[in-house]
């Protein structure tokens, strides 16, 4: 898939947008779900039940608790993904949640993760929220990215989710807080 600066772009997407683009976005949870991802789901992951998360996502975007942002490549192919979902309780509307990094197998290590949640970092900021918190597998390469984009480790919980295999796994948590 093409990376090339001049091709890639990264769209902040609306509900209608999200509900637009559920199918791409579907294929691109369930290839990061076959490629062993912690996020959220069991393999296998069909592309119609990926789309149909999307699809709950766009429903939540356009009530104003999630952010979708989409990295699109030459030819509007989907790249990857990230989401922001914001907390509602009255004494947590300064914070929100990096939610579904994901980056397509084949766009990995070329640096469009790290564009795109610099992406959702701008976005919360934007929206005045000052805190953003994370959860990822612990050892995953995710956390390398988390690290060196300025991210603070808070701890880790042991068996807290099961891979996409079915296994408990540590679930490490991760804050940054926004200027």
């Amino acid at each position: 898939m093409d990376l090339d600066p001049g091709t890639l772009r990264i769209d902040l997407l609306d509900g209608p947008g999200v509900r637009a683009a559920a199918d791409g976005l579907g294929a691109l949870l369930a290839d990061a779900v076959r490629d062993g991802a912690s996020v959220g789901f069991l393999a296998p992951l069909g592309d119609a039940e990926a789309a149909g998360w999307w699809r709950d996502a766009a429903a939540q975007a356009e009530a104003g608790v999630r952010t979708v942002w989409a990295a699109h490549g030459a030819g509007g192919a989907h790249l990857g993904a990230v989401t922001l979902v914001r907390a509602t309780a009255p004494n947590q509307r300064h914070r929100g949640d990096i939610a579904k990094l994901l980056v397509h197998t084949s766009a990995r290590g070329r640096g469009l993760g790290r564009a795109l949640l610099a992406a959702a970092e701008e976005g919360a900021a934007g929206l005045g929220l000052t805190l953003l918190v994370l959860d990822t597998e612990t050892g995953s390469p995710a956390e390398h990215l988390y690290r060196s984009a300025g991210w603070t480790r808070a701890g880790t919980i042991p068996g807290y989710a099961a891979d996409p295999a079915g296994r408990p796994r540590p679930t490490t948590y991760y804050y940054k807080t926004l200027a």
